[in-house]
């Protein structure tokens, strides 16, 4: 399907079935950029980096100061995660998850034709980076909410450890102390494959997501991003946060 300019609409694949057809290129002039990625998409990143290295040395290397700052840090991340899946719903097209969400046998065949090295190009992710970033944004998520009921005999309770029963707790805070290896594995495969598209098939995404800009080529999802408003950005970011520390005020009658 197409819009009102012509560009696709960046609708889901059809189960099964090769990714969406080329889109046309975008009409730049020689030597511009078009959008990839939008401000409030790039600032989630970069913040999540920042604060999962946080996470690490605010739980292994301080004490109970350090643990007050990693239950602060797990609200952030939280929140961080809640207002991902709604600019995942409502925000820019590149952002949006019907644009990277595509059938197991569409990811199958990307990640052969990367091994093949056949040119494959996408201005968002393509289908087997849109399944990793499902996968982490699902790993942080069960970390963030299996930390509200993690318990520290020693030191400190998270907030709503009071309202399962111990054994629950106890296997929650397994969840939570072993979750953390996995998602960190699950980081290291990501920091590869970047590094390996940039050697492999001389594709930087890193740089765009830095600058928010790529260069104009038959991307297979659309031609150029459809921005949302940096409005509506801080308007969710304001009911991820009320989504998050609402239920946990009502039920623990604190934050901390």
């Amino acid at each position: 399907m197409t819009d009102a300019t012509g560009q696709s609409d960046g609708g889901p694949p059809e189960p099964g079935a090769e990714p969406r057809s080329t889109a046309p290129r975008a009409h730049t002039p020689d030597g511009a950029t078009v959008k990839a990625w939008d401000v409030p998409t790039r600032l989630f990143h970069w913040l999540l980096v920042a604060l999962i290295i946080n996470a690490y040395l605010t739980r292994y290397y301080y004490d109970d100061i350090g643990l007050f700052w990693h239950m602060v840090n797990g609200y952030a991340l939280l929140i961080l995660i809640a207002f991902r899946v709604l600019w995942g719903l409502f925000g820019t097209s590149t952002a949006q998850f019907r644009s990277f969400i595509y059938s197991p046998v569409a990811i199958v065949r990307y990640g052969i034709d990367f091994i093949t090295r056949k040119t494959r190009l996408f201005l968002g992710h393509n289908p087997l980076g849109g399944f990793v970033v499902v996968v982490m944004l699902g790993l942080i998520a069960l970390q963030g909410v299996t930390g509200l009921f993690a318990a520290d005999d020693i030191l400190t309770e998270a907030p709503l450890v009071s309202t399962v029963s111990s054994q629950t707790a106890e296997q929650l805070d397994w969840i939570h102390e072993n979750g953390f290896d996995w998602l960190l594995y699950l980081i290291g495969l990501h920091i590869f494959a970047s590094f390996a598209y940039l050697v492999w098939k001389r594709e930087n995404l890193i740089l765009p997501m830095l600058t928010g800009r790529k260069e104009p080529r038959a991307y297979e999802d659309e031609a150029q991003a459809r921005v949302a408003s940096p409005w509506l950005a801080l308007l969710l970011l304001g009911v991820a946060t009320a989504l998050v520390l609402g239920p946990v005020y009502l039920l623990n009658g604190a934050l901390l």
